[in-house]
């Protein structure tokens, strides 16, 4: 199944990291070099304001900044998802409209919730999704995953992608993700447009197994998932696993112990930009986190390790 730059989207779409300079404010000039490298490394589209991207500290004027910069510097090399995911529906439906009329070809959203106990009902969850879609035109990805501390089935999942007109694309990011991937292609056939793996691409193999149409991944390395990705897509399963296993220690040390941070180190490392710092009071990285992840990427030679050299 080949990558595609227009609807079904298909492919890679890492999440693209946000730059900060070591005062915490936001280093526009490498952010850009950020983006041309990942488009660079094979990225088939790529997925800003995520969680990945530490979207949680910025502000509703920094994420304007970002969108518009980055959505103009990209000008269309490759789709761009933008993630949206507000407790508010009309605050989401406004920053998903923004997106749109931007250039964005996705908006990526999570069900309402806030905090540790602040959640809504499936009904409410339902008519947050149908909202939306009526107040845009284009595709919207769900997130599934934990951190939203709300449990969607398969069966509601599906249901939606029957009767939401936009709601078409499901990034599922649990244990046993690849079951329910089954289940919901299963329960929604062909309103499922795109069920995606997330989650670092741990979870890689199985949900391509599962059916998986897209992946996405942390940022600093799409040319290794593209050969595990690539090769799948193309029937060659051997060689799919072949490369999912040369990948996996990298791909697990970014998962289990590197987290957030993964893709801004291994960018310093290779002088894509200038400074790898969070912001406070996000912990950075530690020494022997740092070495750990440099060991396992060294021994891959990805194109991150290079690019600004």
């Amino acid at each position: 199944m080949p990558t595609s730059a227009t609807r079904p989207y298909r492919g890679v779409f890492p999440v693209v990291p946000t730059i900060f300079n070591a005062d915490g404010s936001l280093d526009l000039p490498g952010q850009l070099r950020c983006v041309d490298f990942m488009i660079d490394a094979g990225s088939t589209g790529l997925c800003i304001l995520a969680n990945f991207s530490e979207q949680f500290v910025l502000s509703d004027a920094e994420r304007d900044v970002l969108t518009r910069a980055i959505l103009a510097h990209v000008a269309g090399r490759v789709p761009v998802i933008v993630t949206t995911t507000h407790y508010a529906t009309q605050i989401c439906i406004e920053r998903s409209r923004q997106a749109e009329q931007l250039g964005a070809a996705m908006v990526m959203v999570m069900p309402p919730y806030h905090g540790a106990t602040f959640r809504v009902s499936e009904g409410q969850v339902e008519a947050f999704y149908q909202r939306l879609s009526d107040a845009i035109n284009i595709p919207i990805m769900v997130q599934d995953a934990p951190v939203a501390g709300t449990p969607m089935s398969a069966p509601f999942l599906a249901r939606m992608a029957q009767n939401i007109a936009n709601l078409k694309y499901f990034k599922l990011e649990m244990p046993g993700a690849a079951s329910k991937m089954r289940e919901l292609i299963r329960l929604g056939g062909a309103a499922i447009e795109g069920p995606w793996d997330g989650e670092e691409a741990i979870t890689l193999l199985a949900d391509l197994d599962a059916g998986a149409t897209g992946a996405m991944t942390g940022g600093a390395y799409p040319d290794g998932i593209r050969m595990i990705f690539d090769a799948f897509h193309r029937g060659d399963r051997e060689e799919a696993v072949r490369q999912y296993g040369r990948w996996l220690p990298l791909i697990n040390y970014e998962n289990r112990q590197g987290g957030i941070l993964t893709a801004k180190a291994l960018m310093k490392e290779g002088g894509v930009i200038a400074c790898d710092a969070p912001r406070h009071p996000f912990p950075e990285m530690s020494p022997e986190v740092r070495a750990g992840l440099l060991d396992a990427a060294r021994r891959l030679d990805p194109l991150v390790l290079r690019w600004g050299r």
